[in-house]
C-alpha cells in the first residue's frame, strides 16, 4: 500500500516538475543572451560614402545586420512605419539621426540605437534619436499590450481548467457555450483595465476588444478539446502552448530580431504574436500588417472548434462502449483530475 502511495504522489508531482522545466528552458532560452539576429537597418543617402558606410556595417554585423541604402529620410519613415525596418541612420558631418519605432519594440529600438551609436562615436558627433511613433499616455515603452495579453492568457487558460475539472461530465456543446461567454468576460476585463485603468489603449478600442475576445475564444476552443483526450494533463499541454511558447514568440519584450531563429520562427503564426503585433500594428503603425495577425488569431479559433468537435464525437463513442460499472471508479479520477488542474493554475 505504501508503495501505491509513493508511486501515486510520484504522479502527481510530475506535473509541477515538468513546468518548472518548461518554463526554463522556454524563459531562458528565449531571453537570456540577447542579440541582434538579421536587425533590418537602413542607411539614408545615395552617395558614395553611404555605400561604403552601408557595406561596413554588413561586413562587421554579418548575420547580425541586414542593411540597406535608401535614397531619402521619408522612404526610411514609411518602411519604418510599414514595419519593414527595425531602424533608421541619417549621416550628417555635425548632426547624424537614428530613426526608430519605440511603439514597434522599446528593446528593438535601443539595439538600433547603440548599432548607430558606435557609428557616431567613431565620428565623434552626438546621435539625435528620432521615434517616429507616439506610444500611449499610459504606456511609455509600448509594453503594456504584452502585459494585456499575459492577463487574457492567465484568465483564458485558469478558466480551461475550471471548467475541465467541474464540467467533464456537461455535453461538449454547454461545455462550448461556456467557453464562449467565458473569453467575452475575460476580453471585457482586459480591455476594461487596459484603457480606461490604464490608458494602455486610448483608440480602436472596439477592434482591441473582439481581437481579445478571438484570442481568448481560441484558447478555450483548443483547451476544451484537449480536455477530452488529455485529461490530467490538459494543464501542462495548455502552459506549453500558452505560456511557454506564447509569451516567448509574441515580440512583447523582445522581437525575432533580437531572438535566435527558433523563436522567431514561431513568431510568425502563433496566437500570441497574432494579438501583440495585431494590436501594435492598429494603435501605433496605420494597420500595417494587420490583416496576416489577425488572420493567425482565426486560424488558431478554427483550430480549436475543429478539436471540440471531435473531442464530442469521441466522447459520444466512449459513452456507448463504456459499461455502466465503470461509472464508480469516476468520481476518483475526477477528483485527481482536479487537483492536477489546480496545481497548474
Amino acid at each position: 500500500m505504501a508503495s501505491q502511495q509513493i508511486r501515486h504522489v510520484a504522479t502527481h508531482l510530475l506535473t509541477p516538475l515538468l513546468m518548472c522545466l518548461g518554463m526554463g528552458l522556454a524563459y531562458l532560452g528565449a531571453f537570456h543572451q540577447p542579440e541582434p539576429n538579421h536587425l533590418a537597418i537602413a542607411v539614408v543617402g545615395d552617395t558614395p560614402q553611404v555605400k561604403v558606410l552601408a557595406q561596413t556595417l554588413k561586413d562587421t554585423g554579418g548575420d547580425k545586420l541586414d542593411v540597406i541604402t535608401l535614397p531619402s529620410r521619408e522612404d526610411a519613415i514609411g518602411q519604418l512605419r510599414h514595419r519593414d525596418l527595425a531602424g533608421a541612420f541619417v549621416p550628417d558631418a555635425q548632426h547624424p539621426e537614428a530613426l526608430v519605432a519605440t511603439a514597434g519594440s522599446d528593446t528593438t529600438a535601443m539595439a538600433v540605437e547603440t548599432v548607430f551609436q558606435q557609428i557616431a562615436g567613431k565620428q565623434g558627433t552626438p546621435l539625435t534619436v528620432t521615434d517616429i511613433t507616439s506610444p500611449a499616455s499610459g504606456d511609455p515603452t509600448a509594453q503594456g499590450i504584452f502585459f494585456l495579453l499575459v492577463a487574457l492568457s492567465i484568465g483564458s487558460y485558469g478558466s480551461v481548467a475550471a471548467i475541465g475539472a467541474a464540467g467533464a461530465e456537461l455535453p461538449m456543446w454547454i461545455r462550448a457555450m461556456f467557453g464562449l461567454v467565458t473569453s467575452l468576460i475575460v476580453s471585457l476585463i482586459g480591455l476594461a483595465i487596459a484603457g480606461p485603468v490604464f490608458h494602455v489603449v486610448e483608440h480602436d478600442n472596439a477592434a482591441i476588444w473582439a481581437m481579445s475576445w478571438l484570442y481568448a475564444a481560441g484558447i478555450l476552443a483548443v483547451g476544451i478539446g484537449l480536455h477530452t483526450f488529455l485529461k490530467r494533463w490538459t494543464t501542462l499541454v495548455m502552459m506549453i502552448l500558452f505560456v511557454m511558447l506564447n509569451f516567448t514568440t509574441s515580440g512583447g519584450v523582445y522581437t525575432p530580431w533580437l531572438q535566435n531563429d527558433f523563436f522567431g520562427a514561431l513568431h510568425s503564426f502563433w496566437n500570441g504574436a497574432g494579438f501583440v503585433e495585431g494590436a501594435r500594428s492598429l494603435l501605433y503603425f496605420d494597420g500595417a500588417g494587420f490583416g496576416s495577425r489577425l488572420a493567425s488569431l482565426f486560424l488558431w479559433f478554427g483550430a480549436g472548434v475543429v478539436l471540440m468537435i471531435a473531442a464530442g464525437l469521441a466522447e459520444k463513442r466512449r459513452a456507448a462502449s463504456t459499461p455502466k460499472h465503470a461509472a464508480i471508479e469516476e468520481p476518483r479520477e475526477l477528483a485527481e483530475e482536479e487537483m492536477e488542474e489546480t496545481v497548474g493554475v
